[in-house]
């Protein structure tokens, strides 16, 4: 159920529930389902990859449509994007009455996350069609309903990390906001402080404005200074009239930037991780008991105690997971059924969804197929002499400072003929790299299914190769000269020297650390995607239009004031910023992107902040400037003070995690199971006499000659122990050491003794809306 459908036709229904309620708690899917045949076989479905998927892609259609609609990057009919909408939000409908149909009614009603999804279904289809009917008479009307659509990506069941994360941020608001006062209160007094050092002196700044007269404006510049923008140009002034003056801004900054700063880092993470490490013991929890529920529907009584059958449990297993090899079912059954009984008690049965969450390799030992072809000439001391001098360590280091050199060379004039002979010397080395290692490594182990730098480097020569050869030819038969295709190879050409990563092992190490923790990191993206729309919606309806982007040659009224009069002579319009704008959904994300960066975002806002006099009466002029910076200053406390601490303190926590992981492995049962069948492969082995980096493959056939000793039936496995099948493990795995077995409900004893009905707490639901 988690990665492809199961074949449930034909099975018995009390396997069927049994399979849902442990591929539950391998996913950590918290859904309350009906336990009927019928409504098994509609959860089965619920859950299939293909519905999940599309769900996704409708929800990320429906986010897009902003793109096409007015103010569009790329404008359709109305007509189109109001199908296309419709046709999203009834599959949206009928994506919760699915929902609806496998869950109990009672729970489906409580559940706060189904009525928001309603309730945004309700309001876009109201707001489309007033919308539609005012575009009829050309009355020009505001889409609101647009500001709702993120709620699609966050209550629908798919998105539980979503969900959970903004669950915990929501928790951790509180804890902030004390933390918040406290540097508002430091802000207004040294900005009170401000004005009474400089606000009587009568300085002026650059562009000879008055400097720290008005106390709102202090208050702002002073918040700009925490970010470091306007530094030290904020200071220049009192700075020219007196040295002393820096001491101000010196002791400010101290204070506010890094004291204030460090502070909003450990307050947010550290509630932040409060919250999501209960969340996690809750996982834990209702993980267990939907496993006890597994047991109590296939236990059978054997002598004093209960337990289930070994027939049972491989069709357990090769329904939850059916994806997995016979051997390395077998191995799990070896450890479940430790003595070989013939059945596997309670506490192994419950231990089964995080053996299936602990990624096993197969290995399959096979000889080279030109060593079954060929065996004369593979075999031979010419043959043999090769192979041993492609898996030294020399032939890594000599191809290492092969890629320096071409570092070299890529940064020197290619204008230069000998410079350009020299690429297709290092096109022809790095061939014959590869089809050296192809001949000494079994192929398919080399290509294996994630043997990623294997694959990243063969397509990148290929690729440069290609695109050399088709640049070369069309410079030679014609005139014709596509920059297009000169910047591909130049890319190419760079992207080579990311090789250099794979030969050094912390290097490496590194890169695999960085490539595990991706789901999780995808997590904060679908967080930062909901905020990004949000705001680039509000954005778009508060400033579109208010400036404009001419090309250089323009000769348009305006063109070099940003088609706005109030930015004449302006540094925004001498910088030539008039892309920054709000007038579609691209720029409006770019420029929500350069606020989180914060360099200049006080420009930005200045900006901002100035055209909505130019929308409103000159007499309301004043008023109308300060709710402009309200919508930057919430979007930086939000973005940059909020999500970005957690988001960096959190991968900073994952990282460390892994990190640990690469240096020292976690020995486990399976580990020692398979030590004990003598059918264990080093992580040394891998990388030294069969594959050249450690990234972990599933069903690799390695060769058998001059390494791994084989096996009696030509297997061995290995334990991908920094890999994750899923994020809640990881996150199970980072908190593991902080809570107890204890503290995640009931006892190990107390679970095994639980009886069916009370094996789900009747307080426990569905998980709740964000």
């Amino acid at each position: 159920m988690g990665s492809c459908h199961p074949k449930t036709k034909g099975e018995p229904p009390d396997l069927l529930l049994a399979a849902a309620f442990v591929s539950d708690a391998q996913y950590n899917r918290n859904i309350p389902f009906k336990t009927s045949p019928e409504a098994v076989r509609l959860y089965y479905l619920y859950n299939h990859w293909i519905m999940r998927t599309a769900t996704y892609f409708f929800i990320f259609l429906n986010l897009s449509l902003a793109v096409f609609e007015e103010p569009a990057v790329y404008p359709l009919p109305f007509l189109v994007t109001s199908v296309v909408e419709v046709l999203c939000l009834v599959v949206f409908f009928g994506r919760l009455t699915h929902f609806a149909k496998v869950t109990r009614r009672n729970v489906f009603w409580k559940d706060t996350k189904n009525i928001c999804i309603m309730v945004a279904i309700l309001l876009s289809l109201t707001d489309l069609a007033i919308y539609g009917v005012l575009r009829m008479y050309d009355v020009r009307s505001i889409r609101w309903s647009r500001i709702v659509r993120p709620i699609f990506l966050i209550n629908f069941a798919e998105s539980r990390q979503i969900r959970r994360a903004f669950r915990s941020i929501r928790n951790t608001l509180p804890e902030i906001t004390y933390v918040f006062l406290l540097f508002m209160f430091s802000l207004l007094m040294f900005s009170l402080m401000a004005l009474k050092l400089f606000g009587e002196r009568n300085l002026q700044t650059a562009e000879g404005l008055p400097y720290f007269k008005n106390y709102l404006e202090i208050v702002f510049d002073l918040y700009v200074l925490v970010t470091t923008a306007n530094s030290p140009d904020v200071m220049m002034p009192a700075f020219d009239f007196s040295s002393w003056y820096a001491l101000f801004f010196i002791a400010f900054v101290i204070v506010n930037t890094y004291i204030f700063m460090s502070l909003f880092l450990a307050v947010v993470y550290n509630n932040y991780k409060k919250h999501l490490k209960n969340e996690i013991r809750k996982l834990a929890y209702m993980k267990h008991c939907k496993m006890i529920e597994a047991f109590n529907i296939l236990k059978e009584e054997e002598g004093a105690q209960f337990v289930v059958r070994e027939a049972q449990w491989k069709q357990l297993v090769k329904l939850v997971a059916p994806d997995i090899s016979n051997s390395h079912r077998e191995l799990l059954l070896r450890i479940s059924d430790d003595e070989q009984k013939g059945f596997i008690d309670k506490k192994s049965f419950v231990q089964l969804a995080d053996l299936l969450n602990i990624q096993v390799i197969t290995l399959k030992i096979r000889s080279h197929p030109l060593g079954q072809w060929m065996p004369g000439v593979y075999k031979s001391a010419v043959s043999r002499f090769l192979r041993s001098m492609v898996r030294h360590r020399g032939f890594v280091w000599t191809y290492d400072v092969i890629i320096l050199i071409n570092a070299i060379f890529i940064a020197l004039d290619e204008e230069t003929p000998y410079i350009s002979y020299a690429e297709w010397v290092f096109l022809a080395l790095y061939i014959i790299e590869i089809l050296l290692k192809v001949y000494t490594y079994e192929p398919r182990a080399f290509f294996g299914k994630n043997q990623f730098w294997n694959w990243f480097d063969t397509l990148i020569i290929f690729a440069a190769l290609t695109a050399t050869i088709l640049n070369t030819t069309l410079r030679s038969t014609t005139k014709y000269n596509s920059q297009q295709i000169l910047d591909i190879v130049f890319i190419l050409r760079v992207l080579r020297l990311i090789r250099i990563v794979d030969s050094i092992q912390r290097f490496r190490v590194i890169m695999n650390t960085l490539i595990n923790i991706v789901p999780t990191m995808l997590t904060f993206g679908g967080l930062t995607l909901v905020v990004y729309c949000v705001f680039a919606i509000i954005g778009m309806e508060l400033f579109h239009g208010k400036i404009q982007f001419f090309p250089a040659n323009s000769n348009a009224p305006h063109s070099l004031e940003c088609g706005n009069t109030a930015l004449k002579d302006s540094l925004f319009a001498r910088a030539k910023y008039c892309k920054n704008n709000f007038n579609n959904f691209a720029s409006s994300f770019i420029v929500l992107m350069e606020l989180t960066v914060v360099n200049q975002w006080h420009d930005i806002l200045s900006l901002f902040s100035l055209t909505p006099a130019v929308f409103f009466a000159n007499g309301f002029a004043n008023v109308t400037v300060q709710p402009a910076k309200l919508y930057f200053i919430a979007f930086h406390i939000v973005m940059v003070i909020i999500i970005v601490n957690i988001f960096v303190s959190f991968i900073l926590e994952a990282f460390f995690v892994e990190y640990s992981l690469e240096k020292s492995e976690v020995e486990t049962a399976i580990e020692q199971k398979i030590q004990e069948l003598g059918m264990g492969v080093q992580e040394d082995e891998l990388q030294d006499e069969h594959l050249l980096d450690n990234m972990e493959s599933a069903e690799h056939d390695l060769e058998g000659e001059g390494g791994t000793k084989p096996q009696s039936k030509g297997l061995v496995f290995k334990i991908a122990s920094k890999r994750y099948r899923t994020v809640d493990s990881l996150l199970q795995r980072m908190f593991e050491a902080e809570i107890p077995l204890e503290d995640e409900g009931p006892s190990v004893e107390e679970f095994l003794n639980l009886s069916p009905t009370a094996a789900i707490p009747s307080n426990v639901t569905s998980e709740s809306a964000a």
